[in-house]
Protein backbone atom coordinates (compact mmCIF):
# COMPACT_ATOMS: atom_id res chain seq x y z
CA UNK A 1 0.00 0.00 0.00
CA UNK A 2 1.28 3.46 -0.71
CA UNK A 3 2.58 5.94 2.09
CA UNK A 4 -0.18 8.62 2.17
CA UNK A 5 1.86 11.92 1.49
CA UNK A 6 -0.09 15.53 2.39
CA UNK A 7 0.28 16.99 -1.04
CA UNK A 8 -0.65 20.52 0.47
CA UNK A 9 2.50 20.52 2.05
CA UNK A 10 4.03 20.50 -1.44
CA UNK A 11 2.61 23.84 -2.13
CA UNK A 12 5.20 25.04 1.04
CA UNK A 13 7.70 27.62 -0.11
CA UNK A 14 6.12 28.08 -3.70
CA UNK A 15 5.78 31.45 -4.83
CA UNK A 16 4.42 33.00 -8.08
CA UNK A 17 1.22 30.72 -7.65
CA UNK A 18 -2.14 32.13 -9.32
CA UNK A 19 -3.74 34.20 -6.51
CA UNK A 20 -6.91 32.11 -6.41
CA UNK A 21 -4.51 28.81 -6.20
CA UNK A 22 -3.06 30.62 -3.16
CA UNK A 23 -5.98 31.43 -1.29
CA UNK A 24 -6.98 27.65 -2.38
CA UNK A 25 -4.28 26.12 -0.29
CA UNK A 26 -4.25 28.74 2.47
CA UNK A 27 -7.77 27.40 2.76
CA UNK A 28 -6.22 23.65 2.95
CA UNK A 29 -4.07 24.62 5.34
CA UNK A 30 -6.71 26.05 7.81
CA UNK A 31 -8.89 22.89 7.30
CA UNK A 32 -6.18 20.66 8.10
CA UNK A 33 -6.60 19.37 4.51
CA UNK A 34 -3.93 17.18 3.01
CA UNK A 35 -5.63 16.14 0.06
CA UNK A 36 -4.82 18.83 -2.37
CA UNK A 37 -4.49 18.96 -5.75
CA UNK A 38 -0.39 18.53 -6.13
CA UNK A 39 0.87 21.24 -7.87
CA UNK A 40 2.21 19.30 -11.27
CA UNK A 41 -1.54 17.82 -11.56
CA UNK A 42 -2.66 21.60 -10.75
CA UNK A 43 -0.73 22.50 -13.59
CA UNK A 44 -1.81 20.29 -15.92
CA UNK A 45 -5.41 20.75 -14.78
CA UNK A 46 -4.57 24.75 -15.82
CA UNK A 47 -3.43 23.35 -19.61
CA UNK A 48 -6.27 21.15 -20.29
CA UNK A 49 -9.01 24.22 -18.80
CA UNK A 50 -7.49 26.65 -21.32
CA UNK A 51 -7.96 24.26 -23.95
CA UNK A 52 -11.66 24.55 -23.02
CA UNK A 53 -12.20 27.71 -22.74
CA UNK A 54 -15.28 29.09 -22.97
CA UNK A 55 -16.78 25.10 -22.90
CA UNK A 56 -18.51 23.27 -19.68
CA UNK A 57 -15.94 21.69 -16.94
CA UNK A 58 -17.21 19.29 -14.11
CA UNK A 59 -15.14 17.93 -11.17
CA UNK A 60 -15.96 15.80 -8.39
CA UNK A 61 -14.31 15.73 -5.42
CA UNK A 62 -13.54 19.84 -4.80
CA UNK A 63 -11.90 19.55 -1.70
CA UNK A 64 -10.98 22.85 -0.61
CA UNK A 65 -10.76 24.00 -4.02
CA UNK A 66 -7.00 23.78 -4.87
CA UNK A 67 -7.76 22.24 -8.65
CA UNK A 68 -11.03 24.20 -9.37
CA UNK A 69 -8.45 27.41 -8.70
CA UNK A 70 -5.88 25.72 -11.20
CA UNK A 71 -8.55 25.70 -13.71
CA UNK A 72 -10.50 28.84 -13.04
CA UNK A 73 -7.30 30.64 -13.11
CA UNK A 74 -6.21 29.64 -16.61
CA UNK A 75 -9.55 29.88 -18.57
CA UNK A 76 -11.90 33.20 -19.39
CA UNK A 77 -15.15 34.00 -17.89
CA UNK A 78 -17.26 32.40 -20.51
CA UNK A 79 -16.31 28.69 -19.25
CA UNK A 80 -18.80 27.36 -16.77
CA UNK A 81 -17.47 25.35 -13.74
CA UNK A 82 -19.58 22.95 -11.63
CA UNK A 83 -17.80 20.95 -8.90
CA UNK A 84 -19.26 19.36 -6.23
CA UNK A 85 -18.23 17.98 -2.62
CA UNK A 86 -19.18 15.40 -0.45
CA UNK A 87 -18.38 17.03 2.74
CA UNK A 88 -20.25 19.81 4.10
CA UNK A 89 -17.72 21.91 5.30
CA UNK A 90 -15.84 22.18 2.79
CA UNK A 91 -18.04 22.62 0.65
CA UNK A 92 -19.41 25.72 1.74
CA UNK A 93 -15.50 27.03 2.67
CA UNK A 94 -15.50 26.80 -0.90
CA UNK A 95 -18.47 28.32 -1.78
CA UNK A 96 -17.15 31.20 -0.13
CA UNK A 97 -13.71 30.99 -1.67
CA UNK A 98 -15.79 31.00 -5.22
CA UNK A 99 -18.10 33.48 -4.65
CA UNK A 100 -16.40 36.27 -7.00
CA UNK A 101 -16.73 33.71 -9.56
CA UNK A 102 -19.75 33.82 -11.52
CA UNK A 103 -19.05 31.12 -14.03
CA UNK A 104 -18.33 28.91 -10.99
CA UNK A 105 -21.30 26.78 -8.67
CA UNK A 106 -19.93 24.35 -6.00
CA UNK A 107 -22.72 21.90 -4.93
CA UNK A 108 -22.89 20.01 -1.69
CA UNK A 109 -23.75 15.87 -2.29
CA UNK A 110 -22.98 13.32 -4.05
CA UNK A 111 -20.91 13.32 -6.94
CA UNK A 112 -23.90 12.51 -9.45
CA UNK A 113 -25.00 16.32 -8.92
CA UNK A 114 -22.61 17.12 -11.68
CA UNK A 115 -24.64 14.80 -14.15
CA UNK A 116 -27.27 17.28 -14.96
CA UNK A 117 -25.24 20.44 -15.62
CA UNK A 118 -23.27 17.70 -18.50
CA UNK A 119 -22.17 16.74 -20.50
CA UNK A 120 -19.05 18.13 -20.09
CA UNK A 121 -16.10 19.21 -22.38
CA UNK A 122 -13.48 18.25 -19.30
CA UNK A 123 -14.47 16.65 -16.40
CA UNK A 124 -12.33 15.93 -13.03
CA UNK A 125 -12.78 13.20 -11.11
CA UNK A 126 -11.13 13.41 -8.09
CA UNK A 127 -13.87 12.46 -5.54
CA UNK A 128 -16.40 9.91 -6.69
CA UNK A 129 -17.51 8.27 -10.01
CA UNK A 130 -13.71 7.36 -10.63
CA UNK A 131 -14.19 3.52 -9.33
CA UNK A 132 -11.62 3.36 -7.15
CA UNK A 133 -13.49 2.28 -4.13
CA UNK A 134 -16.88 0.41 -3.87
CA UNK A 135 -19.15 2.67 -6.16
CA UNK A 136 -19.70 2.51 -10.05
CA UNK A 137 -17.67 4.66 -11.90
CA UNK A 138 -19.23 7.06 -14.41
CA UNK A 139 -20.11 6.34 -17.88
CA UNK A 140 -18.16 8.29 -19.96
CA UNK A 141 -20.62 8.34 -22.51
CA UNK A 142 -23.14 10.24 -19.57
CA UNK A 143 -20.32 12.28 -18.83
CA UNK A 144 -18.62 14.03 -21.61
CA UNK A 145 -19.31 15.29 -25.26
CA UNK A 146 -17.95 13.62 -28.26
CA UNK A 147 -14.37 14.84 -27.78
CA UNK A 148 -14.43 15.45 -23.98
CA UNK A 149 -11.49 14.44 -21.73
CA UNK A 150 -11.90 13.20 -18.21
CA UNK A 151 -9.07 12.94 -16.05
CA UNK A 152 -8.66 11.28 -12.74
CA UNK A 153 -6.12 12.23 -9.97
CA UNK A 154 -4.26 10.33 -7.29
CA UNK A 155 -2.93 7.17 -9.15
CA UNK A 156 -0.08 6.81 -6.60
CA UNK A 157 1.61 4.70 -6.89
CA UNK A 158 1.91 5.07 -10.54
CA UNK A 159 1.61 2.86 -12.84
CA UNK A 160 4.65 0.47 -14.28
CA UNK A 161 3.47 -1.28 -16.98
CA UNK A 162 0.34 -2.58 -18.29
CA UNK A 163 -1.57 -4.72 -17.58
CA UNK A 164 -0.02 -4.98 -14.24
CA UNK A 165 1.21 -8.27 -12.96
CA UNK A 166 -2.30 -8.09 -10.32
CA UNK A 167 -5.25 -6.70 -10.16
CA UNK A 168 -4.67 -6.05 -6.62
CA UNK A 169 -2.61 -2.43 -6.53
CA UNK A 170 -4.18 -0.41 -3.37
CA UNK A 171 -3.20 3.76 -3.15
CA UNK A 172 -3.03 5.03 0.71
CA UNK A 173 -6.42 4.98 1.13
CA UNK A 174 -6.74 1.43 -0.02
CA UNK A 175 -8.38 2.05 -2.87
CA UNK A 176 -7.95 -0.76 -5.57
CA UNK A 177 -6.41 1.32 -8.56
CA UNK A 178 -6.27 -0.76 -11.05
CA UNK A 179 -9.56 -1.92 -10.63
CA UNK A 180 -10.14 1.79 -11.73
CA UNK A 181 -7.63 1.44 -14.60
CA UNK A 182 -8.97 -1.40 -15.90
CA UNK A 183 -12.30 -0.04 -16.45
CA UNK A 184 -11.17 3.41 -17.84
CA UNK A 185 -8.08 2.23 -19.79
CA UNK A 186 -10.21 -0.77 -21.65
CA UNK A 187 -13.45 1.36 -22.08
CA UNK A 188 -14.56 0.87 -25.72
CA UNK A 189 -15.93 4.55 -25.75
CA UNK A 190 -12.79 6.57 -24.73
CA UNK A 191 -9.13 6.68 -25.90
CA UNK A 192 -6.85 6.58 -22.61
CA UNK A 193 -3.21 6.80 -21.60
CA UNK A 194 -1.51 7.44 -17.70
CA UNK A 195 1.44 9.21 -17.10
CA UNK A 196 3.63 10.77 -13.95
CA UNK A 197 2.88 14.15 -12.71
CA UNK A 198 5.39 13.22 -9.61
CA UNK A 199 7.56 10.87 -8.93
CA UNK A 200 5.38 8.90 -6.49
CA UNK A 201 1.84 10.10 -8.66
CA UNK A 202 0.01 9.73 -11.79
CA UNK A 203 -2.95 10.82 -13.83
CA UNK A 204 -5.03 9.12 -15.98
CA UNK A 205 -6.58 10.86 -19.19
CA UNK A 206 -9.10 10.00 -21.40
CA UNK A 207 -10.85 11.64 -24.41
CA UNK A 208 -14.05 10.42 -25.90
CA UNK A 209 -14.50 9.02 -29.19
CA UNK A 210 -16.73 10.55 -31.62
CA UNK A 211 -16.89 13.53 -34.02
CA UNK A 212 -16.91 17.07 -31.23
Amino acid sequence: MAEVISKTALYDGMSGLPTLVEQAVELSRRMDFISSCAPAQGRLLAVLAAGRDGGNIGETGTGCGVGLAWMVSAAGPDTRFVSVEFDPERAAACQALFAGQDNVEVLHGDWRLILPRGPFDLAVIDGGGGGKGTEAPADPTELLRPGGTVVLDDMHPPLDQWPPEQWSEKDGFGRDLDQARDYWFNHPDLLTTEFRVHPIAGAIVGTRRGTV
